[in-house]
C-alpha cells in the first residue's frame, strides 16, 4: 500500500472512531502503522489496566484473542472486537484447557497462578493472572509453604524461579517467536557489535536469558533505554517493540535480536500479531465485527483472578 493510501486510510479510521465512540488498544507487536492510530500502546500488563478505564462503547483490540478476550472480560457490557479472530497465540495454545484441568486435578492444593498469555476457560480455572513486569512480585507475595503451579510458559516460570528461589511446577508450554532466537547468531553479532548491551524477554530461552544485561517485559525494556546511558542495545523479543522503542531514544542504536530461521526482517516475528492490518483495522471499525465472546460463567470465574493481579500491581 502506498503512502497516500496508507495516510487516508488513517484518516478515515480516527474520524470512524469518534463517530463510534471507540477506543483503539495495540500491543507493541503490531504493526507501526496500527501503533500509530493507537489511542494507546501497551503491553499485555498495561493494555489490562488500560482496559479497566475505557468509557467509549466499542473496544478494538489490535493485538491477539487472548488479549480481547481479556478486554471483554474486564469490559462485558461494551462490545469488544478484533480485526482478525485468527490472530491466535502458539503460547496459549500449548495449554488446552481440559487437558490443564487434569493438571491442576492431580496436583490438588496449589495456588494455581497462569501468565496473561492464555484462553479465557484457563484463566477461569487460575487463583491469580501474571504477566511478565509482575510475575515476580506475585510469585514473592504467595506463602512460601503453598505449592504453586505455574502456566503454561516454561521459559517465564524458569526466569521467575530463578529470581524467587521458589520451586513451583511448570506445564510445558512456549512461545514460538521467543524460542525462535539463535544464540549463535547473538553472539555472532554481539562481536560485531560489542558496545552493545543485550535485553531481553522472559519469554526467552535460558542460554538466551543468560547473555542479557536487562530482563523484562516489553514495557520495561522500553524503561529501560529510556533511562540506560548506554547508546547502543540488541533487543531480544518481538521486532515491533522497535517501532515505539525507537520513537523514545531517537538518537540510540536498537538492533533486533536474530532468528534461527533467515527471513527478510533477520529477526522474531509474531505472525499472528501481524494478521492484523490497517485495511482490516477500518474493516472491523467500520462493520463493528467481528466480535469477541465470551460466555458469562467464564466471565465471571476469569475475573477474579484478573483483578486480584490488578490490585497487586498497583
Amino acid at each position: 500500500m502506498d503512502t497516500e493510501k496508507i495516510k487516508d486510510l488513517k484518516e478515515r479510521i480516527l474520524e470512524l472512531k469518534k463517530v463510534k465512540n471507540a477506543v483503539i488498544l495495540a500491543h507493541y507487536y503490531q504493526e507501526n502503522d496500527i501503533q500509530d492510530i493507537a489511542d494507546y500502546v501497551g503491553d499485555s500488563l498495561g493494555l489490562s489496566q488500560e482496559a479497566t478505564k475505557v468509557d467509549a462503547d466499542i473496544i478494538l483490540f489490535a493485538g491477539v484473542h487472548f488479549m480481547a478476550e481479556t478486554a471483554k472480560i474486564l469490559n462485558p457490557s461494551k462490545k469488544v472486537i478484533l480485526p482478525d479472530l485468527n490472530a491466535g497465540c502458539s503460547l496459549a495454545e500449548s495449554c488446552p484447557p481440559d487437558l490443564f484441568k487434569n493438571f491442576i486435578d492431580q496436583h490438588p492444593d496449589h495456588t494455581v497462578i497462569t501468565y496473561v498469555n492464555c484462553s479465557a476457560e484457563v484463566k477461569a480455572l487460575t487463583d491469580i493472572v501474571v504477566t511478565s513486569a509482575n510475575a515476580v512480585k506475585i510469585v514473592e507475595s504467595i506463602p512460601k509453604d503453598k505449592p504453586i503451579i505455574f502456566a503454561p510458559d516454561k521459559n517465564l516460570g524458569k526466569y521467575v524461579m530463578s529470581k524467587t528461589g521458589r520451586e513451583m511446577l511448570l506445564w510445558d508450554g512456549s512461545c514460538v517467536v521467543h524460542e525462535a532466537f539463535s544464540l549463535d547468531k547473538l553472539i555472532a553479532l554481539y562481536k560485531q557489535h560489542p558496545d552493545a548491551q543485550i535485553i531481553a524477554h522472559p519469554e526467552s530461552e535460558t542460554h538466551i536469558l543468560e547473555t542479557a544485561s536487562y530482563i523484562g517485559s516489553t514495557s520495561g525494556m522500553i524503561e529501560y533505554v529510556k533511562t540506560n546511558p548506554n547508546n547502543k542495545f540488541i533487543v531480544a523479543t518481538e521486532f515491533g517493540i522497535l517501532h515505539k522503542m525507537q520513537e523514545e531514544v531517537p538518537n540510540k542504536t536498537l538492533i533486533p535480536a536474530p532468528a534461527k530461521e533467515d527471513n527478510t526482517c533477520a529477526c522474531s516475528e509474531c505472525g499472528y500479531m501481524k494478521m492484523n492490518t490497517l485495511q482490516k483495522v477500518y474493516d472491523c471499525l467500520a462493520n463493528e465485527s467481528p466480535e469477541v465472546h465470551v460466555a458469562e460463567d467464564i466471565i465471571q470465574k476469569a475475573l477474579v483472578p484478573i483483578e486480584r493481579m490488578l490490585e497487586l500491581s498497583k
